[in-house]
């Protein structure tokens, strides 16, 4: 039975869902595309961007695009911004699909390609079924090209945390996939990306098939910071936020990298804190308590997401860390700490360029910490590491996995 709409709701405290605090809290889900006028500080890259998927818009080939830069940094947002308003500013009788994979989700090469079909696929349009599970890779390509080429003359396909891809293989596929005939619709890609030897890393046929051009974010100051959750306020009720509440969230996200994620998540976390308190503001204190959440939430997400390799590498330095009075140690050191726990779990061992490579990618994403000292002219230049996060949270994350809690039980 359907309830008539024109009947009054009835109050009822159980269903309350916060509502004494927020009024619109969709506002600060990290998926989220705000309007234009609600991005922050990113109007250069938002202008870079679309230079290169100009050609969508005219009826030609989009460029393809290999976005860096830390976490929060707005690189998903941007680029599904621009591709929305790609999708809208197509001149007539121009279609252009849109589709966004979170790579850390769809992380191998069926999953990503299923997902791109059946998100791109209309099936009145293109009298295609795409099932989600049961066909083999190869088929799933099949019905991608279809449903392209039934559709648009033109696809913009989002990557997102493509560093997280078992292997390159979506990649070489989609960059190749007019020029060998697949298709006759063109696809511009965006890969985003944490990580900036990314490219390197990849195989010359994939990088040379690829043909991309760079944008790099930075992090956001301060003052961007505060204006990102400003124009967030109204997912919270009229005079609910205390005003230190907003200048807070900033500083303490601008102290970690410029996290405009992390803010969110704080003011977010700050007005759950503040609902489950019975409070009728939120207060400084909410703030505070929401910071540790989204700090040992954020800190989560990066270890979980991380390759077996850097697990190793983080828990030499969180066992070092754990096990002494020092807080900072040389790579030497640690390397050797890695080499024994990598023994133990039967594992390879990384050669020690490529284990600092490891660490300079954890210092990247701002787990690590990685300080040069000078010994004197006889003692060279030697790195220093040490743990941003408290080592006991490290352990403790890491040993989740079920390959690295072997460890503990040496």
């Amino acid at each position: 039975m359907t309830p008539d709409s024109s009947s009054s709701s009835v109050d009822d405290p159980l269903f309350d869902s916060g509502h004494r605090i927020f009024s619109n809290k969709d506002l600060l889900k990290i998926g989220h595309v705000p309007e234009a006028d609600r991005i922050v500080g990113r109007d250069e890259e938002i202008a870079k961007l679309a230079k290169r998927l100009n050609g969508a818009v005219h009826g030609y080939s989009p460029e393809n695009v290999m976005i860096y830069g830390k976490t929060g940094a707005g690189k998903s947002l941007v680029s599904r911004h621009v591709s929305q308003r790609a999708q809208n500013a197509a001149e007539a009788g121009v279609s252009i699909g849109t589709a966004y994979i979170d790579c850390a989700e769809d992380n191998t090469e069926t999953q990503a390609v299923s997902s791109l079909a059946a998100k791109l696929n209309d099936e009145s349009i293109t009298d295609i079924t795409v099932p989600h599970t049961g066909l083999s890779t190869s088929k799933y390509y099949k019905l991608l090209w279809k449903t392209l080429d039934a559709q648009f003359d033109s696809v913009i396909i989002i990557l997102d945390e493509i560093d997280l891809m078992n292997d390159d293989s979506v990649l070489m596929k989609l960059s190749r996939a007019e020029e060998a005939g697949k298709i006759d619709c063109s696809i511009g890609i965006i890969a985003i990306s944490n990580k900036i030897q990314y490219i390197d890393k990849l195989n010359e046929r994939v990088r040379s098939s690829f043909q991309h051009k760079e944008l790099f974010f930075k992090p956001y100051d301060a003052n961007q910071l505060r204006e990102i959750m400003a124009n967030r306020e109204d997912a919270f009720r009229d005079g609910v936020l205390s005003e230190d509440v907003i200048p807070l969230s900033a500083a303490f996200a601008a102290q970690e990298h410029g996290d405009a994620r992390k803010a969110i998540d704080i003011l977010r976390h700050a007005g759950e804190v503040a609902y489950e308190d019975g409070a009728a503001k939120v207060q400084e204190k909410h703030v505070r308590q929401a910071q540790q959440h989204a700090e040992k939430d954020r800190f989560r997400e990066l270890v979980n997401g991380a390759p077996t390799q850097a697990k190793a590498a983080l828990l030499a330095l969180t066992e070092l860390s754990v096990n002494s009075d020092d807080d900072a140690f040389l790579t030497s050191r640690v390397y050797d700490q890695y080499e024994r726990i990598c023994e133990h779990l039967e594992m390879d061992i990384l050669s020690v360029r490529r284990f600092r490579d490891i660490l300079k990618e954890q210092a990247f994403l701002g787990v690590v910490e990685i300080e040069k000292i000078n010994k004197g002219s006889a003692g060279g230049i030697h790195l220093q590491n040490r743990l941003i996060e408290d080592p006991h949270v490290v352990r403790e994350t890491i040993l989740e996995d079920s390959w690295m809690r072997d460890w503990a039980a040496e």
